[in-house]
């Protein structure tokens, strides 16, 4: 800092004055600098924070004057209930801690639970199987055990553990090594990748006929999901495809995503709907075609989001919204109808569902052709699908969109980021029988494991 003493009195003014011009410059090139930030949409210091979209919103604090939220009140007891022992230990105390007289008798205070796993074993069974010589015709006779009930085939590993492997790497998606380190470490058993990978192609092979059953049900649906994922076999790009109805979930791998793939599985058949996305290669297919709302919806949101601000693209949002509300409160009322249903009403459904289709076209129609219209590709593609978006009016019993398939093939999408794939076609076809089989016992409510051993034990 320079030395201000020899300054005199009038040079000091002058510096001060020339101190005061230079923040009044810094102030304005500081309010130019902020309303350039503003302009970029950029937070503003004095102002309310931008938030980014993926960042959740707080949940609001309750003021402490509300005092605590009240409880809600229940039809019934909904504590948890003790589990049926199987095991009872008694603490009982035979003499008083203080004075030690003898206490005869005596209430039941209370219960405390212990629920723990016992030491798993894994169980080494060798079976003896002895030749004797006959003494009279010189024949050696050997025993002919019968071990069905316990392996299948000339596996050393039982139906319980081959159904416990499958388990783990169907429905837990646990890659071969870590089942390796599972069963070594829980149970002991010591098995080789090789090994495990023939037990799960075993179990496929054992469910085919199963597989097979489960296709024809899932073809003579009145209503069947569509949906498909990638997956690689090999380090090769592919598809697996997936098709699902109420009770019944099916799955096959194949290298194309063309429109050849759900014809050859669906086939001609009986007259079915199919909901799917707006992916093209499922336009081929006979019967209806019900694409999903959901994906019209969500790409609606987006759109919204991308234009912040934009009134048009809003309002053009809420309303496609309100006229799918409506239409959502007429399938509804239509399915809860008691059959028969009156012929003039299912003669009023076509009608009903037109109404809907013109509604939805007058919507979309000013935003066609217009290249810098934010709305145009939505509209083309509600254009494109308009016969296909309001089948579910007509028909109430054909949902409006397409979630059956999406949770069917989730885990298969998380499997994808743990496995990364298949090495082999026989792999992707242990995969597909797999995931068919466990998904579909779950689907109607049955045990994996268990069902998985029935299988195994009528093979």
């Amino acid at each position: 800092m320079p030395d201000l003493e020899p300054l005199s009195r009038d040079e000091l003014i002058a510096l001060l004055v020339g101190l005061y011009a230079r923040v009044e410059e810094l102030s304005a090139e500081n309010a130019e600098l902020r309303a350039a930030l503003e302009a970029k949409g950029g937070g503003n210091p004095g102002g309310p924070r931008t938030t980014p979209k993926w960042v959740k919103p707080n949940r609001p604090v309750r003021d402490d004057a509300e005092g605590p939220k009240p409880r809600k009140k229940r039809a019934e007891n909904r504590a948890r209930k003790l589990s049926e022992p199987t095991e009872t230990v008694i603490h009982r105390l035979d003499r008083c801690p203080d004075c030690g007289h003898k206490l005869p008798g005596g209430t039941l205070h209370r219960v405390r639970e212990v629920i723990d796993l016992p030491a798993p074993h894994h169980i080494v069974r060798h079976h003896l199987i002895y030749r004797v010589r006959c003494g009279v015709c010189g024949r050696d006779c050997v025993a002919q055990p019968d071990l069905s009930d316990e392996v299948v085939g000339r596996h050393r590993v039982g139906r319980r553990a081959m159904s416990v492997v499958a388990s783990l790497r169907t429905q837990c998606r646990v890659p071969l090594r870590t089942i390796q380190q599972v069963l070594a470490g829980l149970y002991g058993l010591k098995l080789s990748q090789g090994e495990l990978s023939g037990l799960l192609a075993d179990v496929a092979d054992r469910g085919q006929k199963t597989y097979e059953a489960y296709r024809e049900e899932m073809r003579s649906s009145a209503v069947v999901h569509a949906d498909e994922t990638g997956w690689r076999e090999d380090g090769r790009n592919g598809y697996v495809w997936s098709f699902s109805t109420d009770h019944t979930r099916w799955f096959v791998r194949d290298p194309s995503r063309s429109s050849a793939v759900p014809l050859a599985i669906l086939g001609g058949g009986p007259r079915r709907a199919v909901v799917c996305d707006f992916y093209a290669g499922y336009g081929p297919l006979p019967g209806v075609k019900q694409r999903c709302w959901v994906h019209l919806l969500r790409d609606l949101k987006e759109l919204e989001e991308s234009h912040p601000g934009d009134v048009a693209v809003a309002q053009w949002r809420a309303q496609i919204r309100d006229l799918y509300g409506r239409a959502k409160a007429y399938q509804e009322e239509h399915a809860a109808m008691e059959l028969p249903i009156p012929m003039r009403v299912l003669n009023d459904r076509p009608r009903v569902r037109r109404q809907f289709e013109r509604a939805l076209m007058k919507l979309a129609r000013p935003h066609l052709g217009r290249k810098r219209d934010p709305c145009r590709v939505l509209a083309e593609r509600i254009r494109k699908f308009l016969q296909e978006l309001f089948v579910f009016v007509e028909h109430p019993e054909v949902p409006s969109e397409n979630n059956a398939a999406e949770q069917a093939i989730r885990p298969l999408a998380t499997a994808r980021k743990v496995f990364g794939g298949t090495r082999s076609p026989r792999g992707s076809k242990t995969l597909a029988i797999l995931q068919t089989l466990f998904g579909t016992w779950s689907l109607r409510g049955l045990d994996p494991l268990e069902a998985c051993m029935a299988m195994l034990a009528s093979s």
